[in-house]
């Protein structure tokens, strides 16, 4: 008996240990994320205070933190805040919670993501839509995803009921649309492009003018070379679950995940987004926290992460 106790007592030990580990990295995932950092971006001839999210994935276990995110963003006292999609997770979302964004003081502007049109969000429909945009044309010339439309699984009545829920809450969806904001003093023309995973995507004419031009769009992967001082993106989470070797391949220029991109013309930045599409009613991320981006801040922020194009 005694062997047998020494025998099985190192492996008690060492599933007890697993599985402390395992629930300890469980908190701490769900931990990190709700707990929101500030990246600023520097560019000259921006306005000041512009701030950008995307990707809230608002469900009854983030509700709480997206209040203390709206509470963040009235301190950092924002000119305008952008958000860049994925209001939604799935089709039964309480969209109820979407007043969370009346609580923002400053005029908020965003458009739809590929959750909210229930676009590659089932199974291997994801990596389907990759491979169909390989037949878009993402030339700035003859832009084209409407291939992507043919998708028996795509919700437009959803889109829309997320457009209402939205707008209910004072927040401007922009499909394929543009407007010329004056920010104290100075002119933004802030173009806002629909979903491209739902072949939605149609980027309206933008007449010249000397504004500073953001265009906003959810999937990076489906920008073109806009005439534009920066393009504004999520989709990704930031691969929302680091693991090494990560920035090797984004070094290589094989997949851009978070930061500015490594290729086009035009710079454009990915946020890691605010939320993440997890399954359960927790957003959970590992060594890739939740942020709020924010440019040309008129006031320093402690602790802030700076980076320019």
């Amino acid at each position: 008996m005694k062997d047998r106790l020494r025998t099985y007592t190192p492996h008690l030990f060492a599933s007890v240990f697993g599985l402390s580990l395992l629930m300890g990295m469980g908190g701490y995932m769900i931990y990190e994320g709700q707990s929101a950092e500030i990246t600023v971006i520097e560019m000259e001839g921006a306005p000041n205070d512009i701030v950008f999210i995307a990707d809230p994935h608002l469900k009854s276990g983030n509700l709480a933190f997206m209040h203390s995110v709206a509470e963040e963003i009235n301190a950092l006292n924002a000119s305008v805040v952008l958000i860049g999609g994925d209001f939604i997770t799935g089709d039964d979302d309480d969209l109820a919670y979407q007043q969370v964004w009346a609580e923002i003081d400053a005029p908020v502007y965003a458009v739809l993501g590929n959750h909210d049109y229930n676009a590659g969000v089932h199974g291997l429909n994801g990596p389907a839509k990759m491979l169909a945009m390989q037949e878009a044309d993402l030339s700035v010339e003859g832009y084209d995803v409407s291939m992507l439309q043919d998708d028996p699984l795509i919700d437009w009545g959803l889109a829309e009921d997320v457009t209402a829920a939205l707008e209910g809450a004072g927040v401007h969806v922009m499909k394929n649309e543009y407007e010329l904001l004056n920010l104290g003093g100075t002119e933004l023309m802030l173009v806002g492009v629909d979903d491209a995973w739902a072949g939605k995507s149609d980027p309206p004419e933008v007449p010249e003018t000397d504004a500073f031009t953001i265009y906003m769009i959810h999937e990076p992967g489906a920008r073109a070379d806009w005439d534009a001082d920066i393009i504004l993106s999520g989709h990704l989470h930031g691969g929302q679950f680091s693991a090494p070797g990560l920035d090797l391949i984004k070094e290589l220029g094989i997949v851009d995940l978070q930061g500015f991109c490594s290729g086009g013309e035009t710079p454009c930045f990915i946020t890691r987004g605010i939320g993440s599409s997890s399954m359960i009613e927790q957003d959970l991320r590992f060594d890739v926290p939740p942020e709020i981006v924010v440019i040309n801040p008129s006031v320093p922020i402690d602790g802030a992460d700076v980076v320019q194009p």
